[in-house]
Parts: structure tokens; sequence; C-alpha cells
């Protein structure tokens, strides 16, 4: 469940994780690049692709031309569903998704891992990254 969280944090750009080292930071700038060369893509193919120029987008993604994060955002609300789905496709059918709180198991979910739930959980992607931290560190106590 928190892969879920960490990858939407990636793909918005939001993910705090500086890396433990100079390797991690490397490796963290170049998927940031290719996220950015990835959305900027998307960006000119949503303004100027099959379609023609589309003032409407322009107009939404105007001024986020360099990070393009409020493309991003509008991706994984549009696509958190799916990556939920890719996740949890493999499960089995007893698997849970839980999590140890304060001196009890909580579960996440359920069914089959989120493969039939209607509603991808909102208690793990939109939670800060700094908060879901403090939450994991907590468990460690």
């Amino acid at each position: 469940a928190r892969s879920f969280a960490d990858i939407g944090d990636i793909i918005r750009g939001k993910d705090l994780f500086l890396g433990y080292n100079e390797r991690d930071r490397a490796q963290k700038k170049k998927l940031q690049d290719n996220l950015i060369e990835i959305f900027k893509k998307i960006y000119n193919e949503l303004t100027n692709g099959r379609t023609g120029k589309n003032t409407e987008i322009e107009t939404r993604y105007k001024g986020d031309t360099t990070n393009y994060y409020q493309l991003r955002e509008d991706w994984w609300t549009a696509n958190r569903e799916t990556v939920w789905k890719a996740i949890t496709c493999k499960a089995e059918q007893g698997d849970i998704y839980s999590k140890y709180l304060a001196g009890r198991i909580t579960t996440v979910s359920n069914e089959k891992c989120g493969r039939n739930e209607t509603n991808v959980p909102t208690n793990l992607d939109y939670v800060p990254q700094y908060l879901r931290w403090f939450e994991e560190w907590a468990e460690d106590l």
C-alpha cells in the first residue's frame, strides 16, 4: 500500500526522499528528468496533436511547462485506479493489505488486495508523504 502512495508521489513530482547517497540522488534525478520528458510529450500531444491546437488545454496548463505538475496531477487522478489494479493484479484470494498500528492490525484492503474494489483507497496516496513517514516510524517504536 505504501508503494502505491510512493508511486503517486513520484509521478506527481512530490517525492520528498532525496536519496541515501550520491547514486540514489543521481537515479532520482534521472527518473524525474525522464518523467518530465514523458509529460512534455503528453502536453505537446494534448495541445498540438492529432486533434490540432487545444486552447482549453493550453489555458489549464499555462505556465506549467517546466515540470508539468498540474498535468502530472491530472494524469495520476485519471490513472491511479489502473496503477492500483496493476499493483494488486497478482494478489491471491486470501491476500490483504494491512498494517500494524496501535497494537493491532488495521486492514487497508481486503477484496483480493483491491482487484474487486470499486474505489481505490484514498487514505493511501493523498496523505502527505511526511505524515506517512511519521506513521511508519511510529510503527517501529
